[in-house]
């Protein structure tokens, strides 16, 4: 699959659910009113959807949410996609907010997936209470170790927050480094109505400065093929990524595409076109239809997106679009 701008996309990025058990204060409400369930896919949907994207080039699937792990029989859909690589698929992966993960850790290592990212921005229990709204920094270090121990490279996430978290870089390095983790700093993004985003939002060219100041950065050229701009830390040996969807657009590589759990195929994270794919997969018949939704959706994906700090680029939550 080609766009309009001769990039290959080859990634797929699926929200399995909007719900999540936490409400991270950049990216949901404290209130949100969830889909209902007759609008989301089935599992047996979201996977002949895949099975589709697999068919028509993608090679890589990333599953979102909300947090992932809290749909029920997720790990179903899991083993289902896991049995695809190898057959047009190349990397099965997750990100998530670690919440699940003692449980399920063992799961994902068996049905294929290597590796994951963990959405962790503190590693103060007072500050994790107040930015996730409800979750437990023991749970979700309970079950990084658990995944660490089934063999999961793990990648840590973490949104850069001004007055927030600020002070904690130096220190999540240093945690990542010594367990062997890759970190990934990310700005905040200016999606749905969140709390202070313009007085939070913090330019990680700033952030990468202060860093540079107290720690060896390398240059790297390590990509995965998303948005992170990579050093490696000499110190740790581990890599540091930056994500700057305001300081610096990262569209110009761009390889992906994003499904809701409704359906809706968006071709750019900070636009508003979208393709409704769940009406061909209800509509009976072989796939044909939504293979061909899937191609017209690619053939109008935009150069970029347009997002700026002091307005909001889309109502919709990230929660709905997939983190």
């Amino acid at each position: 699959m080609i766009d309009p701008f001769g990039r290959k996309v080859s990634y797929l990025r699926v929200s399995v659910t909007d719900r999540c058990d936490f409400r991270c204060v950049y990216c949901m409400g404290e209130d949100m009113t969830f889909l209902p369930k007759a609008e989301l896919l089935s599992l047996e949907e979201l996977e002949r959807v895949c099975a589709a994207f697999i068919r028509l080039g993608v090679r890589k699937i990333r599953l979102t949410g909300g947090e992932p792990l809290v749909r029920r029989d997720v790990m179903d859909l899991i083993r289902s996609l896991g049995r695809r690589l190898g057959e047009g698929l190349e990397e099965l992966t997750l990100t998530t907010n670690g919440s699940q993960l003692a449980q399920h850790a063992s799961g994902l290592a068996a049905a294929g997936v290597k590796r994951i990212n963990v959405s962790l921005d503190t590693l103060d229990p007072d500050k994790f209470a107040a930015l996730t709204r409800r979750g437990s920094l023991a749970q979700v270090l309970t079950g990084i170790d658990a995944a660490a121990a089934a063999g999961l490279h793990i990648k840590i996430n973490m949104v850069a927050l001004r007055g927030r978290n600020d002070d904690e870089f130096d220190a999540m390095l240093a945690w990542c480094g010594a367990r062997g983790f890759d970190l990934c700093l990310i700005e905040t993004m200016p999606m749905g109505e969140v709390e202070y985003r313009a007085v939070t939002h913090l330019p990680l060219a700033e952030v990468r400065a202060g860093l540079a100041r107290r720690w060896t950065l390398l240059p790297s050229t390590y990509a995965t093929g998303g948005p992170a701009r990579y050093v490696q830390v000499a110190e740790t040996g581990q890599r540091l990524g930056f994500i700057t969807p305001l300081s610096h657009n990262f569209c110009e590589a761009c390889n992906r595409v994003r499904m809701t759990c409704t359906g809706r195929l968006y071709m750019c994270l900070g636009q508003e076109d979208a393709a409704d794919l769940r009406a061909p997969l209800r509509a009976g018949g072989d796939d044909a239809a939504l293979e061909a939704a899937i191609l017209a959706a690619i053939a109008r994906k935009p150069k970029g997106h347009d997002f700026v700090i002091t307005r909001t680029a889309t109502a919709r939550h990230m929660s709905v679009t997939g983190g």
